[in-house]
């Protein structure tokens, strides 16, 4: 008789611990992730499918998320500032390249380390005297630096104070503005000045220090509000973001989709509808 029981309760107890080992496998099979929509070649809009993101972390993302399983949708949801909201507000689970800032920890969940570095440059014209080996160099020089560029909370304290920036639209217009020695440089990208200069014609006149000037991380950012932000999922995916490095695999992936916005920008198209 007793015996009976106490196989009842264990297979009782079997039972209800069934949901819980599920759970540790990890509850989500879908992230919808969203980013910013004029970062090439990390993220920018599928000129062929405008509802969808593409890109270098687009890509590193559906690879990682294939192998834990996990189908992903990468989703365009407006600029920036709307697809912050977006992922804010749990409506999309994840940012795929959110800049790490203090205030977005209290409704950001951070997988470290980045999924990409975003390595801001120093680009001059090739008959400038100007010589950078460390940001105090900069100082008393005027520069630029476009209005979407994601730089890290130091640097931007750091440059507000120090140095002479004026901030435009585009990263086309902080090329052309250096071109026309308005400024003495410029800060950029390395990936999208290359493309930028080449797809200008202006490589040849311009020429950018190999060492950066602010090394912002592009990282992947779970929604508080996400039904898939779980223990499992964030140590899977940091532990994945810990193994990149070595695979050489976001390196492949940036060439890949440098060439692929480089080819699109030699095809002007009308721009992708909302």
């Amino acid at each position: 008789m007793d015996l009976r029981r106490l196989s009842g309760r264990s297979a009782l107890l079997g039972l209800m611990l069934l949901p819980s080992l599920s759970m540790a496998v990890g509850k989500c099979e879908r992230l919808v992730v969203t980013g910013s929509p004029d970062a090439p070649p990390y993220l920018w809009r599928d000129p062929q499918n405008p509802k969808h993101l593409i890109g270098a972390s687009a890509d590193l993302l559906q690879q990682v998320a294939g192998e834990l399983g996990l189908k992903v949708e990468l989703l365009y949801a407006g600029k920036r500032s709307e697809a912050l909201e977006e992922v804010r507000a749990g409506r999309m689970d994840m940012l795929a390249d959110a800049p790490l800032t203090l205030n977005e920890l209290e409704s950001l969940d951070y997988i470290h380390p980045a999924l990409m570095q975003n390595d801001y440059l120093v680009w001059t014209r090739k008959d400038s005297t100007l010589n950078f080996a460390q940001v105090a160099d900069l100082a008393g020089h005027a520069g630029a630096v476009s209005e979407s560029a994601r730089l890290t909370q130091p640097f931007v304290a750091m440059a507000s104070e120090h140095l002479q920036l004026k901030h435009l639209p585009s990263l086309t217009q902080v090329f052309q503005t250096l071109l026309l020695g308005e400024v003495d440089y410029v800060l950029a990208p390395r990936y999208a000045g290359m493309a930028m200069a080449q797809s200008l014609g202006m490589e040849a006149d311009l020429v950018a220090f190999p060492q950066p000037a602010d090394k912002p991380g592009l990282f992947l950012a779970l929604s508080h509000n996400s039904a898939c932000n779980d223990p499992w999922l964030r140590g899977q995916l940091a532990k994945k973001m810990t193994e990149l490095p070595a695979s050489g695999l976001a390196q492949a992936l940036l060439q890949r989709n440098l060439e692929r916005w480089k080819a699109q920008l030699q095809q002007p198209a009308s721009s992708p509808k909302p």
